[in-house]
């Protein structure tokens, strides 16, 4: 099965040569192919935050590699690995992060437009995603009116706007109820693997573990598999 994503014995220690040295990643290896859910949990603190950035890029290791859609991102030009990070990798956080002053529809088109896709397709698509999240009916409201599901909804369709081959999730149920948080992510797990984008959330609810294809735990910066 051909790998959208494959981390290779990374590591990240904080403020290394200092009393206060913290290993955040220890050695941490893991593959996602297009279409894959793989959830990985852990306590507050466990390394889970730090392991995700690395996976995107927004993290260097100290120790190990990432390569995403077969390259390196170490090795990647600054210049290009911005592009990756715009185009071929989707982000979910904790908090919506919506543009206040845009509508949900501008919202998810800003980044194809970004990216440079024509506004009537960047639109487009927009739509498209918000009417397979039911949020068809929001797509004109601004972030102030819509609830927190309704807010995280709006991006996780700004997640998959470009068409990127990986998504990855930070503790995107943390400010929802459970039976919200269950909603969304099972929105993003199903629309993800439409898409055949491969998809990694990290989280402290043990209850989203069901979505996963694939379950890890991060404990101390230590993975292990709970569900092969």
């Amino acid at each position: 099965m051909t790998e959208v994503l494959r981390a290779e014995r990374v590591s990240k220690t904080w403020h290394p040569g200092t009393p206060g040295a913290v290993r955040a990643v220890r050695d941490a290896s893991l593959a996602v192919a297009p279409g894959e859910t793989v959830v990985v949990t852990g306590p507050s603190g466990s390394g889970k935050t730090t392991l995700l950035a690395m996976l995107g890029s927004l993290l260097a290791p100290d120790r190990g590699r990432v390569l995403f859609e077969g390259r390196d991102l170490a090795a990647l030009a600054d210049a290009e690995r911005r592009r990756v990070r715009l185009v071929r990798i989707g982000f979910v956080f904790q908090r919506a992060l919506l543009v206040p002053q845009l509508t949900a529809r501008q919202n998810v088109a800003l980044v194809p437009r970004v990216a440079g896709v024509p506004r009537a397709r960047a639109f487009a698509r927009a739509d498209a995603l918000l009417e397979r999240l039911g949020m068809a009916a929001r797509a004109a409201a601004r972030p102030r009116a819509l609830s927190p599901g309704e807010q995280q909804r709006v991006a996780v369709a700004r997640a998959l706007a470009a068409g990127p081959g990986l998504v990855l999730a930070d503790e995107p149920t943390a400010h929802l109820d459970a039976d919200t948080g269950t909603r969304v992510v099972d929105a993003l797990r199903s629309l993800a693997a439409a898409e055949r984008a491969g998809l990694v959330v990290v989280t402290h609810d043990a209850r989203l573990a069901a979505l996963g294809d694939r379950v890890l735990r991060l404990d101390d910066g230590v993975l292990s598999p709970v569900r092969p």
